[in-house]
């Protein structure tokens, strides 16, 4: 068994790790010391800051389209309340199991690979259910794409967690999710505009699949993650990386050594199921505060967004109009990023998440009560859309730094697979069993609840992780 990690300034206990560096000389520093201390650079950690935060913005295109697909495709399919929950539900379960498979394969293959592969299915797959008529067909596409996409989030971040220097992680990592409102409120407007000029839901679903397979391309030139190679013993790809970057950013040159690490292990589906136990094996209260945190943070926040522009149209709202407030939200959203970038790094992650995610949650609960006040809703949108972006950037920064870097990738993609899970079957009994039993307000006072019991685990059962140095592994 391997014990829970004792917290000392930030630093995981040497008790805890029984390689721990200790016995190498103490004047070299460890190559990943050496990436993790460099300065920040636009032409060498920029780059792949812009191009993960590029595949992180189509996931959030993707599952803002659910939220324009959704109306569009029950007038003109007549669908039910529930049968169109599926649209929204297939992708973000193919999102979940897509996060979880993506983000062990990641800790096997490396970054790079995964990450090239997550935006090609997602493009093909997003194409052939643009091309399709059947409900069943469409259904099983918007799984297949977002099984792709699912990965990009939890290889994003720590491909761009392990490139970023240790003085600015919590603020690149909490900049990172102002990919997500760009992409969303370009959903939002685009899809609007389309839809209000053409009238065809093809259209907003085509508009991202060629700068999606751009990216795509655009990748092949990011190197690997030096941590994951160090992590994997490729002692000489990993100095390749690293002298490079060395010299790309103009740091001093310094005599570096390599930790010990584990042997590599063959990535199987037995290697999976054992990543996952290594996971609570490694901290249950960490990965428990992890999972209870993105189930109900993403849920609260996947409905509004995904069934809000509905929520407008029933209550009286034209169908154009509920696209551009919810394109507002997610618009928005990008100035909450920016203040959760300048707070993190100030206060601390715990204490910032605790209070952004409890009250994001409560703003929705007045929207839903004042949903028939015109001159109430556009603030309410507004200001829930600016707060709850201060919370999951916060949130992605703050578990992907709890985990090692053997760990990482699996660690952050099994909480996100846990949140796509929460999105794609919450909505079915939020809108097909909840809200019809005990209204939008009430139910959403559910969900505020639980956002709750969730940050009350958070403070008394995980750490603080502000100044913490990333660590390749805990072997």
């Amino acid at each position: 068994m391997i014990p829970e990690p004792r917290w000392n300034n930030g630093r995981v206990s040497p008790e805890t790790r029984p390689d721990a560096r200790t016995d190498r000389p103490s004047a070299l520093p460890t190559g990943e010391e050496i990436v993790q201390s460099l300065p920040w650079r636009w032409n060498t950690q920029g780059r792949v800051f812009i191009i993960g935060g590029l595949g992180f913005m189509f996931d959030a295109w993707d599952v803002s389209l659910n939220g324009v697909l959704i109306p569009l495709l029950r007038e003109e399919w007549g669908l039910s309340a529930g049968q169109a929950a599926w649209i929204g539900t297939a992708n973000l379960i193919g999102m979940a199991l897509g996060a979880f498979v993506w983000g062990t394969v990641a800790d096997r293959i490396g970054r790079k690979k995964a990450f090239t592969a997550t935006l090609l299915m997602f493009s093909l797959f997003t194409l052939a259910g643009a091309l399709t008529g059947d409900i069943g067909w469409f259904v099983l596409f918007r799984f297949l794409a977002g099984f792709g996409l699912g990965g990009c989030i939890p290889v994003d971040y720590a491909l761009v967690g392990e490139f970023t220097p240790r003085k600015q992680r919590g603020t690149v990592l909490t900049a990172m999710d102002g990919w997500w409102p760009i992409g969303a409120a370009a959903c939002g407007f685009l899809s609007a505009w389309m839809v209000a000029q053409w009238g065809d839901w093809r259209l907003p679903m085509l508009a991202m699949v060629l700068p999606a397979l751009l990216v795509f391309f655009v990748r092949l030139h990011v190197p690997e993650s030096p941590l994951f190679l160090i992590q994997q013993g490729r002692e000489k790809e990993a100095r390749a990386v690293i002298d490079e970057m060395v010299r790309r950013t103009g740091a001093e040159e310094r005599t570096y050594v390599m930790p010990p690490v584990p042997e590599p292990r063959p990535l199987t589906f037995a290697s999976m199921g054992q990543q996952l136990a290594e996971l609570w094996r490694y901290s249950w209260r960490i990965t428990t505060v992890a999972w209870a945190l993105f189930f109900t943070l993403m849920l609260v926040y996947y409905i509004a967004l995904q069934w809000l522009p509905t929520f407008l149209i029933e209550a009286g709202y034209e169908q154009s109009r509920a696209f551009i407030m919810t394109g507002a939200m997610a618009a928005v959203g990008l100035l909450g990023v920016v203040v959760a970038a300048w707070l993190v790094e100030k206060t601390g992650r715990k204490w910032l998440l605790a209070l952004t995610a409890v009250v994001s949650s409560f703003l929705l609960v007045v929207l839903a009560a004042l949903l028939e006040v015109p001159t109430a809703v556009l603030p309410l949108v507004l200001a829930f859309g600016f707060v709850v972006q201060v919370a999951i950037p916060v949130l992605y920064t703050y578990v992907s730094e709890m985990y090692p870097t053997e760990l990482r990738g699996s660690g952050f993609g099994w909480a996100s697979a846990v949140s796509r899970v929460a999105a794609g079957v919450g909505p079915l009994v939020f809108v097909a069993w909840m809200v019809p039993a005990v209204g939008l307000a009430w139910s959403f006072v559910v969900t505020a609840v639980f956002v709750v019991a969730a940050c009350v685990l958070m403070l008394f059962l995980a750490p603080e992780t502000k100044g913490r140095e990333l660590e390749v592994t805990e072997r």
